[in-house]
């Protein structure tokens, strides 16, 4: 056992004498370039006095609180104006970007539509039948579209009338 220690010892002896010339050329190179260098650390920028700020903008509205649209002063409110009293129908809880029109049924001069909701719901609405959430009343209705009269209200208050189409799904659509 002894011996099998002492010849282990002197093969790595043995080994390690052999390696010692073999990357001399690169220790003399590494040597070499770190002569002549020095550090040089620039000094740290002077730090500027902290200068306190008053804010002056107690008086303007918090722009991160919701406000309330009030008419302009001098301004008249006649014109178009929602129902507010009214009783709301159930296709004005969904954005009008969301119903689809999918078929209309006609009875004597009387014409529905068919609308679909986005949770896949099939309601009938007629001439006169609110929809969207823009106050939308059905104005007309043929077999590709329903015309609706939207009331829109703008940032001072005032409310504008405008129209928009909601148009039948193609068959295509309809499968998906």
């Amino acid at each position: 056992m002894m011996r099998l220690r002492f010849s282990i010892a002197l093969s790595t002896l043995l080994l390690a004498a052999c390696g010692q010339g073999e990357f001399s050329d690169l220790k003399e190179f590494v040597e070499q370039s770190g002569q002549g260098l020095r550090g040089h650390v620039e000094p740290l920028p002077q730090v500027k006095a902290y200068e306190p700020m008053s804010y002056n903008a107690f008086d303007l509205p918090d722009p991160f609180k919701p406000r309330k649209i009030e008419p302009e002063r001098g301004t008249s409110t006649t014109g178009p104006s929602p129902d507010l009293n009214r009783r709301k129908e159930p296709l004005e809880a969904y954005p009008l970007e969301s119903l689809k029109m999918v078929g209309t049924l006609e009875k004597g001069n009387q014409r529905w539509a068919l609308i679909k909701t986005p949770d896949s719901n099939l309601y009938r609405v007629r001439r006169g039948n609110y929809m969207g959430q823009n106050f939308g009343v059905i104005a007309m209705i043929t077999d590709a579209s329903i015309t609706l009269k939207e009331l829109i209200q703008d940032t001072t208050g005032s409310w504008s009338e405008r129209t928009s189409n909601l148009q039948l799904l193609e068959e295509e659509e309809k499968k998906r």
